[in-house]
């Protein structure tokens, strides 16, 4: 094998109250496809973030072709042969396919700029890529694939030693991704190192060479593709080697399952987001959505409460087909959802926790039909109670709350609706373990009220302690289902999210 084209020696990053990574080596050699892999927070993108240049390394070096260098930015990485393209494209849609691969670097003549040559020599890259597009169309009418080529065709024409495609295929189909492969084989095939982040295992293990994991910010190891199984390598990402993991008291089954499901889905999907699946929760159980990040979980719960539209399939809320085009429908139908992102997107912080507390309903009742100042003050007092909310101030901003409470307002804000279907995607992120004791207890209560939940967690026992029945994603495709008996462990799980399939 050739000398590496890229070696980082010992880097280390901090931020405030974060080790993000940790004396990690890593290395590149010309002619190969070389996968990063490792869990959200396992400093993949910290790593190429300094190799970019976007943050200084606090230890640590990085060398070119056997010379250190000092990254200054992006675009000095460019200058050193070192091109990275995003999985959202990072290019203008407004300009043509032509345009956007020489924008920077039209030739020119006089001053003035040469339109012509760019097309030919543009149409010349694309031809060698096949890359089937007319340069001269505009890139915001081509796919989104097409448009992840383009940039890779612009990355490679700026002299690229190394590239880096930080999940290119994340919003792509089959076809498409197919397609990205075979331009990165032939750029492999011409000497380009290539760093390829994705969380789709079938795909790594489909078009890389090599592969290094990373663990909370540390170096796990440096392996060949084809030496390391997909089951150690789910090990090594989760630090849970399936030899040792823990074996765990799986609660009796008690969900009361009815011949009505509360929700039915048949064949429910979204082009570039999941794979369509089947799904079924009656009253009283609580089914669990086990996977990697990036398997389709989010993804999957989105769909059912109408945040994301689905284009295939059909649901039913209740008995009777419901179209989910909006959350408000599915509001309407009694399903309630806590996203995972609590934050951004589910807790208004400039708002009072009471305020915060009684949002849902009093947009269910309509905002002509305001609550009345004794119900409301009655309603938030009782749940504030109930779900142990501390600091007990119905007045206090949300956003002093610590994170636990933070969630527990977000249950209470759909608990006062009454749902009859409860969507929790990862309730006990972030949070103490006091307050994640507290949130399993009042799901688990739930449930024996009559209420269905659909919960999301990354953490396998926390799925296996609560759930009914587990639905096993990978890839973004729904590739199992099984029922919580005392046979199933967390080891059983990670062997079916590695094998891409039951025993």
């Amino acid at each position: 094998m050739p000398g590496a084209v890229l070696e980082m020696i010992g880097v280390s990053k901090g931020f405030p109250g974060v080790r993000a990574l940790a004396d990690v080596d890593f290395r590149l050699f010309p002619g190969e496809i070389h996968a990063l892999m490792g869990e959200n927070g396992a400093g993949k993108s910290t790593l190429i973030k300094v190799l970019t240049g976007v943050h200084a390394a606090d230890a640590g070096e990085v060398r070119l072709g056997g010379d250190r260098v000092s990254v200054t930015g992006p675009q000095h990485a460019q200058t050193l042969g070192i091109s990275t393209v995003y999985q959202e494209v990072n290019l203008c849609p407004n300009l043509t396919v032509a345009e956007n691969v020489f924008i920077g670097r039209e030739p020119s003549k006089a001053g003035a700029i040469r339109w012509r040559e760019i097309r030919r020599r543009a149409a010349e890259l694309l031809t060698r890529f096949h890359v089937d597009v007319d340069p001269g169309v505009r890139l915001g009418a081509c796919s989104l694939a097409i448009q992840q080529l383009v940039a890779i065709v612009r990355a490679v024409d700026i002299s690229a030693k190394v590239l880096i495609l930080d999940e290119p295929t994340s919003s792509l189909d089959r076809d498409e991704v197919e397609q990205l492969f075979t331009v990165m084989r032939r750029l492999r095939d011409d000497g380009v190192a290539i760093l390829f982040v994705s969380h789709f295992l079938d795909q790594v293990y489909e078009v890389s060479d090599r592969m290094t994991v990373l663990r909370n910010g540390r170096l796990v190891g440096e392996f060949p593709t084809a030496d390391l199984s997909r089951i150690d390598l789910v090990g090594h990402m989760t630090g849970r080697m399936l030899s040792t993991l823990e074996q765990l008291h799986v609660p009796e089954e008690t969900a009361r399952v009815q011949a009505e499901p509360v929700l039915k889905a048949q064949g429910v999907g979204r082009r570039g987001s999941i794979a369509p699946f089947d799904l079924e929760i009656h009253p009283g159980e609580v089914v669990g959505l086990a996977g990697l990040l990036g398997s389709g979980r989010t993804e999957a719960v989105r769909l059912m409460f109408g945040a994301d539209v689905a284009d295939s399939g059909t649901v039913a809320l209740g008995g009777k087909p419901v179209s989910l085009r909006g959350p408000n429908i599915a509001i309407d139908h009694g399903v309630a959802f806590c996203p995972e992102n609590r934050k951004s997107e589910g807790l208004i912080e400039d708002l009072t926790v009471g305020e915060n507390i009684v949002l849902a309903l009093q947009a269910a009742n309509g905002w002509l039909r305001p609550l009345s100042q004794a119900k409301r003050q009655e309603l938030v007092g009782r749940y504030m109670t109930a779900l142990r909310i501390n600091p007990a101030d119905p007045d206090m901003p949300a956003r002093n709350l610590s994170g636990g409470n933070q969630q527990k307002v977000l249950l209470a804000r759909w608990l006062i609706t009454q749902p009859k279907l409860l969507i929790l995607d990862e309730p006990t992120r972030g949070i103490d373990v006091g307050a994640k004791a507290e949130i399993q207890k009042l799901v688990v209560s739930l449930a024996e009220d009559g209420v269905a939940v659909l919960f999301v967690s990354a953490e396998l026992e926390e799925v296996l302690r609560i759930s009914h029945k587990i639905e096993v994603l990978r890839d973004r495709r729904l590739i199992a289902e099984i029922g919580n008996i005392g046979s199933v462990t967390p080891e059983g799980i990670l062997e079916i999210i590695a094998n891409g399939t039951t025993s």
